[in-house]
């Protein structure tokens, strides 16, 4: 297999791509599958890389950012591992090195959007070793157990952050909301740190005059002390669907 770039203006890219198809018809589609990963690659390194600076200094806050040179990254991505070499910045006092094509471009623990978010649909379903079973077999992607783990436990992080400021959507409903139904359940569970803890979870469900639900908001929470950060998020919801149905 063999890709060829034949035209490039920065937000276009004209590919030409030959792919052996001889043999078994598996076969075939096994080398297609390959052909359209590699393409994906030599795709997403573009699409990445124009996030990327012009290397001018940048400015976060009181914190000036000057270019210290390019360095090369490994990304990951739905296709397979893309290469890029990004801008690199540094402030004047030294210390960490900022890429600022990584938050421009939403990569999340070296992975694209894309990727994050199939792997963290996969791992809401499935355990590690099946999601890493699943992206081999039927992506032609290969990742570790700790790479999905580690991937997952950085989305549940940003997602815990964001939550506390989310208000969840209600739908318009076709019919009249006669009822709220507020449903709340706890379930132990066995941490490695802290032993048994509960887990909560709950439910605000709005019903019309015929006792049928029309729809539902789910909850849920890990482990906390007091349960004060989900009974906040909880009745913080509640008051927006009474506001909503008075």
């Amino acid at each position: 297999m063999s890709v060829e770039i034949l035209r490039s203006d920065g937000q276009e890219l004209t590919v030409q791509v030959t792919v052996d198809i001889s043999g078994s018809l598996l076969e075939a589609e096994q080398r297609i599958l390959s052909s359209l990963n590699e393409l994906g690659c030599v795709l997403t390194h573009d699409a990445i890389a124009q996030f990327d600076t012009d290397g001018s200094p940048i400015q976060t806050g009181d914190i000036k950012w000057t270019r210290r040179g390019r360095s090369p990254k490994t990304y990951q991505s739905p296709y397979g591992e893309v290469s890029v070499e990004r801008n690199v910045y540094q402030n004047s006092r030294g210390g960490k090195i900022h890429a600022p094509l990584e938050s421009t471009a939403r990569i999340i623990h070296r992975a694209t959007p894309r990727f994050a978010k199939m792997v963290s649909d996969k791992y809401a379903r499935l355990n590690a070793n099946e999601v890493c079973s699943d992206l081999s077999e039927n992506h032609g992607r290969r990742i570790s157990k700790a790479g999905v783990q580690n991937l997952a436990e950085s989305i549940g992080a940003i997602a815990m952050a964001k939550e506390e400021s989310w208000e969840y959507s209600t739908p318009k409903l076709d019919q009249e909301v006669c009822t709220v139904v507020c449903g709340l359940d706890g379930a132990m569970l066995q941490s490695v740190d802290t032993g048994w803890r509960e887990a909560m979870a709950g439910t605000l469900s709005l019903y019309d005059g015929d006792g049928q639900r029309q729809h539902t908001t789910y909850f849920g929470a890990a482990p906390e002390y007091g349960k004060e950060a989900f009974f906040e998020r909880f009745t913080r919801e509640l008051a927006h669907i009474k506001a909503q149905y008075p």
